[in-house]
C-alpha cells in the first residue's frame, strides 16, 4: 500500500515537471510580430542603405548632366531620381542640396513632400479595402446608406443630390462640389467668422452646406476636398486613423517604412527630411495660414500641410514611391498588394476628360502618370508601357506650378532615348 502511494506520488511529480517544461517551451516560442507600420528591429530602411555611390556609372554620366541641366534651368536646389525596370530598382540618385545652408547633399533616401502624388497612395488604400470586401468603389459616400453618415455630415448636408456621390466619383474628381477651399484657410476663417484656423470639420461644414454645382458623375473638376473625404472613408471603414491604416495596411506590406504625413513648418521636419525652397519673386512670402499676421515663406506656413491628409500631405523618398509602384503595377516580379482586377480598375482609361483612379492619366500606349506640386516641391511619377518607371521629386517649386509636370515628362522621354539601354541590370531593392 505504501509502495503504491509512493509510485503515485512520483508519477504526479513527473507530470508536474513535464507540464512545466511544455509551458516553458511554448512561452519561449517566437510569437508572430504585429504590424505597426514602423520599421521593426530586424528591418533597416532602404533609405539608409542606398546612396549616390550605388549609382555612379561612367556610362550614365550624361544622364546626370541632363538632370543637373534641368535643375539649373528651373532653379532647383535639389532633386532625387529613382528608376525601376520590371519591378527592380536599377538607378537611384540625389542631385544638388538637401539643405544648402548646412552643406547637406541630396541622397536618394532623403524624404520630401510629394504633394498630390499622395492621391495615388490614398487610391491604393481604397483598393486594399475593396479587395478585402470592406467596401466597393460603387458605395455611396453620404446619406442613410452612405459610409459617412456621422452627425456632422447628416446635420450639414441639405441637398439630397449628395446622396448620389460614390467613392468612385471622389476618386475621379466627379463629386460636383461647388468649391475646393483647402488652400484658402485665411479666407475661410474670415468667411465663417472663426476664432481659429479652419479645421477639416470647418471645411466640411463650409462646402457640404451648399448645393452641388453639378450632378455627381456628370462633370470633372479637380478636387483636393474630395480626397480629404476619401481619407475619412478609409478611417470609417478600417476603424483606424487614416495615417495608421496607410502605414500598417498599405506601406508596410509594400516594404515602405519611411512614409509620413508631412509637417507645416521647418521645425516639423522628419529626421531624414530635406529643407524646402520657394522660387524667387512675387509670392515667395505670404501671411501665415493661421491669419496671425506673420509673414512666412510660402512653403513653411503658407498652408496647413497635415490637414491635406490623403489629398497631398505625404512625404517619402523616390525609392519608396518606386517600391510602392512596383507593388501596384500588376507585374509578376514583385508581389502586388492589390489584386490584378484592382490594378485594372486604377489604370482603366475612358477618355481624356475622365481621371483615372489615383493616377492622373493612363492613356493606352502612353503609360501611367501622377504629378504633384506644392510650394517647395514638385513630384512626378511616370510608368512607361515597357515596365520602366521614373520618379523625380524636388525640394524646390517653380513658377509653373502644376504645369511643371509636362517639362519633367519631356525630360524623362529624352533621357530614356539616350540612356535607358545603358541602365544596369540589377535590383537595388535587394540591399535590404
Amino acid at each position: 500500500m505504501m509502495r503504491s502511494k509512493k509510485k503515485l506520488f512520483l508519477i504526479g511529480i513527473k507530470s508536474v515537471l513535464l507540464l512545466a517544461i511544455i509551458i516553458t517551451i511554448c512561452s519561449n516560442r517566437k510569437q508572430p510580430q504585429q504590424t505597426t507600420g514602423e520599421p521593426t528591429k530586424e528591418y533597416i530602411s532602404l533609405n539608409g542603405l542606398i546612396t549616390n555611390e550605388d549609382s555612379q556609372h561612367e556610362d550614365l554620366a550624361g544622364l546626370d548632366r541632363k538632370i543637373t541641366s534641368y535643375m539649373t534651368k528651373w532653379h532647383l536646389k535639389g532633386a532625387s531620381l529613382s528608376i525601376i525596370r520590371n519591378d527592380s530598382l536599377v538607378y537611384a540618385k540625389g542631385y544638388g542640396w538637401a539643405e544648402e545652408e548646412k552643406g547637406i547633399e541630396m541622397q536618394p533616401g532623403h524624404i520630401m513632400r510629394m504633394a498630390s502624388v499622395s492621391k495615388l497612395l490614398t487610391a491604393v488604400g481604397i483598393m486594399v479595402l475593396q479587395d478585402r470586401g470592406e467596401l466597393s468603389i460603387k458605395d455611396k459616400v453620404f446619406g442613410p446608406d452612405g459610409i459617412l453618415n456621422d452627425s456632422l455630415f447628416v446635420a450639414t448636408i441639405k441637398d439630397k443630390n449628395y446622396h448620389k456621390i460614390t467613392i468612385e466619383h471622389l476618386l475621379r474628381h466627379q463629386g460636383g462640389f461647388y468649391r475646393d477651399p483647402v488652400f484658402s484657410s485665411r479666407d475661410v476663417k474670415h468667411q465663417m467668422g472663426l476664432d481659429h484656423a479652419p479645421t477639416k470639420e470647418d471645411f466640411y461644414r463650409l462646402v457640404l452646406r451648399h448645393r452641388l454645382r453639378h450632378q455627381p458623375g456628370t462633370s470633372h473638376k479637380y478636387s483636393n476636398f474630395g480626397y480629404m473625404l476619401l481619407s475619412e472613408v478609409i478611417e470609417k471603414v478600417s476603424g483606424k486613423p487614416y495615417a495608421q491604416f496607410m502605414k500598417e495596411d498599405v506601406f508596410a506590406p509594400a516594404g515602405c517604412y519611411d512614409m509620413h504625413i508631412a509637417g507645416t513648418y521647418y521645425d516639423d521636419r522628419r529626421e531624414n527630411e530635406v529643407r524646402y525652397y520657394t522660387h524667387e519673386g512675387d509670392g515667395k512670402y505670404i501671411e501665415e495660414y493661421t491669419d496671425s499676421g506673420v509673414m512666412v515663406e510660402r512653403c513653411y506656413g503658407g498652408n496647413n500641410i497635415p490637414l491635406l491628409s490623403g489629398a497631398g500631405a505625404w512625404c517619402g523618398s523616390t525609392i519608396e514611391v518606386a517600391r510602392l509602384v512596383a507593388s501596384i503595377d500588376g507585374r509578376p516580379e514583385t508581389p502586388d498588394i492589390i489584386s490584378l482586377e484592382a490594378v485594372r480598375q486604377m489604370t482603366g482609361y475612358f477618355d481624356k476628360e475622365t481621371f483615372s483612379l489615383g493616377w492622373n492619366d493612363t492613356r493606352p500606349g502612353s503609360g501611367w502618370s501622377r504629378s504633384g506640386t506644392l510650394s517647395g516641391t514638385c513630384a512626378y511619377v511616370k510608368y512607361f508601357p515597357d515596365g520602366e518607371c521614373w520618379t523625380l521629386i524636388t525640394n524646390t517649386s517653380t513658377w509653373k506650378g502644376p504645369r511643371q509636370a509636362k517639362y519633367t515628362d519631356a525630360l524623362f522621354r529624352e533621357c530614356r532615348k539616350l540612356y535607358s539601354k545603358k541602365l544596369p541590370a540589377r535590383n537595388l531593392f535587394e540591399k535590404q
